[in-house]
């Protein structure tokens, strides 16, 4: 059997390696190939291309590289033609995953979209396309496949592949002991995986550390960067700021799990930080025109953050507004959450702080999310999926709507 994959974010390059290797534990035979990341390629896939270095984000971004999707949207579209995979894989990267999907759809390949995108969130619209060029999609969500089978897709539950990384790892003991050893709380700092999300989002959390230092003595802060160039881009933002702020590469669960509470960038990490179960504020800024798209037109959720959704009973309950402090509900959920043009630091600063000061408080956060994490953190989705995929290669009849358990 061999599978084509295509997967563009870094995140999916990780749910891809774990998905290959529940493949290749049930199928020793099998070969994956296509587009994907280091962590993909490290667990047997023959990669036509880092898809990952193309991690690009906005209309300009997409623009700019626009050349170089086409070269390798042509090249996936030769390869589906001449080797005709038993089926596709999908993960996240919706915009260039589109144009795979409509070649694989081409040529009569089976399409499996694991880790779909979150047109529930916005961009509703889109299941037109999902319906038309998708054969089966296998949902991270338990709230999804509800909302899929309702628009004529087949769908199924798998649960979220992040928790099967997160279970499995392996935190470094001498990072932690010397993390612990220094005694004073610490604030981890994740301002993001991309390089437009570090730009836009990091220097409103050095602004957050500065008002928390005028406030709270003897907290240390550390920021956590994805990747060696990360880090540079962050060590001189920090340099200028003559903040007391370290940076590390490669240490994020480690920085996580020592922290007393945290500041990041929305995204998949919410999800570590719900395993780890750390108070977190979540901050995202965005261009004026996005946020206006998103608040009135685009965003058909009430929150943006995913562990709140998971938690909210109205998820579904759009909101102009989204999170503020003074609804009445504030309270349920897990991590404040702020979605700005300018940047957030005088709302960011004080949920921080209350934390670090009374102790009662930050217990209650962290009931919260341990009883959170207790209902969704599930492992086993690699696991799930994988058999699906098998089992319905192995018997291709029409896809039927069903949960896994």
């Amino acid at each position: 059997m061999r599978l084509f994959f295509s997967v563009g974010e870094p995140s999916g390059d990780l749910h891809g390696a774990n998905l290959i290797r529940s493949l290749r534990a049930r199928q020793p035979a099998c070969e994956t190939v296509g587009f994907g990341g280091p962590k993909m390629a490290a667990a047997g896939c023959e990669l036509l291309e880092d898809l990952t270095q193309l991690a690009v984000m906005g209309i300009s971004q997409v623009v700019a590289n626009l050349v170089r999707f086409y070269r390798l949207f042509r090249q996936a579209e030769r390869f589906l033609a001449e080797t005709r995979p038993d089926a596709v894989i999908l993960i996240d990267y919706p915009g260039f995953n589109w144009w795979i999907a409509r070649a694989a759809k081409k040529h009569g390949i089976p399409v499996f979209y694991y880790g779909v995108p979150q047109m529930w969130a916005w961009a509703g619209w889109r299941v037109r396309k999902l319906r038309r060029l998708v054969d089966h999609v296998l949902c991270k969500l338990p709230f999804e496949v509800d909302w899929f089978e309702q628009r004529g897709c087949a769908a199924t539950y798998v649960g979220h592949p992040f928790f099967d990384e997160l279970q499995q790892q392996q935190l470094d003991p001498r990072f932690l002991a010397e993390q612990h050893r220094r005694g004073s709380p610490l604030v981890t700092l994740l301002p993001g995986s991309r390089k437009q999300e570090i730009a836009r989002n990091l220097p409103v959390f050095l602004q957050t550390v500065a008002a928390i230092t005028a406030q709270v003595p003897n907290v240390r802060f550390a920021i956590s960067s994805y990747s060696a160039e990360h880090a540079r881009t962050a060590q001189a933002s920090v340099t200028e700021s003559r903040l007391p702020v370290e940076v590390h590469t490669g240490k994020t669960p480690e920085l996580i799990h020592a922290a007393t509470c945290c500041l990041a960038c929305s995204g998949s990490v919410s999800l570590e930080l719900l395993f780890h179960v750390k108070p977190t504020v979540i901050h995202y800024r965005v261009p004026r025109l996005v946020k206006l798209l998103a608040r009135h037109l685009l965003l058909q959720v009430k929150y943006f953050t995913l562990v709140n959704l998971l938690a909210a009973s109205d998820a579904f309950q759009p909101s102009r507004r989204g999170y503020c402090p003074s609804d009445p509900n504030a309270a349920e959920v897990p991590f404040p959450e702020y979605l700005t043009v300018r940047g957030a630091a005088p709302q960011l600063a004080p949920h921080l702080i209350e934390w670090l000061t009374d102790p009662s408080s930050l217990r209650a956060q962290q009931t919260r999310l341990a009883r959170l994490k207790l209902e969704v953190a599930h492992g086993g989705a690699s696991d799930r999926a994988a058999e699906y995929i098998l089992g319905r290669r192995s018997n291709p009849q029409p896809a039927t709507r069903t949960r896994a358990a």
